[in-house]
């Protein structure tokens, strides 16, 4: 009997600023080192997510985003972005080939594909680039046999997107303040309203956990959401500035370990989405 591990799909979202793509990259990094398959989506509309990951800066400049691959978008949908309204294009395009393709080895054995913002001014341009990167993260979603983790757009643009209704956990950072942690609560309220299935929120960037966890209880502890915590962390903050990155912390690093539980909490939920086939 074989057991096939189902896509499971992580959306990692909060305001601008929170940490979001720091905690993408550390999950990922921490679900691979652990034996996952991880394939890491940055669907922002300004990736740097590669950088988190260790890929090389001069590498990282050279990905160009699906949205703004014109070549690609053009040979799979038949039209060519920026061709103004009335284009005729296929809303079904062939993608099965992308992630092999158009995917980045990362560090520790992390895939990543730096699909681009989906959201844009002047979108009705955009719609070949659209529908094509729609196509992708669809046949991900559905066919990976490991752990998708997308890196958001900041805010509540996830919602306009078609994509938060696709995912089986949310991890919602927030900053220790309540500006950052009523902005959390209301993403939780609005992606309560799809199928999101679980949430738990992040705390991050903090400095005195007993304070930030009564500040939580205060905000948003009557959401029932499991909350977990990640410190500010200088080692970090040193390591960018030596243009290092997430992916150069060593296993007991202080960022690491504190998101150690919150791992071995996503591996629990992971293991309940393999079947037999």
């Amino acid at each position: 009997m074989v057991i096939r591990q189902e896509p499971f799909k992580i959306i990692v979202a909060g305001k601008g600023g929170v940490g979001k793509t720091t905690v993408s990259a550390s999950l990922a990094i921490m679900l691979a080192k652990r034996g996952h398959r991880v394939v890491a989506l940055d669907t922002d509309s300004v990736p740097n997510l590669a950088l988190s990951l260790g890929i090389p800066p001069e590498e990282a400049s050279r990905i160009t985003p699906l949205v703004e691959n014109t070549e690609l978008v053009e040979e799979r949908t038949g039209a060519r972005p920026g061709g103004g309204w009335g284009l005729l294009f296929t809303l079904t395009p062939r993608v099965d080939d992308i992630l092999d393709r158009y995917g980045v080895e990362a560090r520790h054995g992390v895939r990543l594909v730096v699909v681009g913002g989906i959201t844009k001014p002047g979108e009705g341009c955009l719609c070949p680039s659209i529908a094509l990167a729609k196509a992708f993260l669809a046949h991900v979603f559905r066919s990976f046999e490991g752990v998708v983790i997308v890196d958001s757009e900041a805010g509540a643009e996830v919602f306009g997107r078609g994509l938060a209704e696709y995912f089986d956990l949310m991890v919602a950072v927030s900053e220790p303040t309540v500006r950052s942690l009523s902005i959390t609560r209301r993403l939780i309220e609005l992606a309560r309203g799809l199928s999101v299935k679980r949430f738990v929120v992040l705390l991050n960037k903090v400095k005195d956990e007993l304070a930030a966890k009564k500040l939580y209880e205060k905000v948003m502890g009557d959401l029932g959401v499991p909350v977990f915590t990640a410190p500010y962390d200088p080692v970090l903050e040193e390591y960018e500035s030596r243009g290092l990155s997430v992916a150069d912390l060593p296993d007991d690093s202080e960022l690491f370990l504190a998101l150690s539980s919150l791992v071995s909490y996503i591996e629990s939920l992971v293991k309940g989405e393999g079947r037999r086939v």
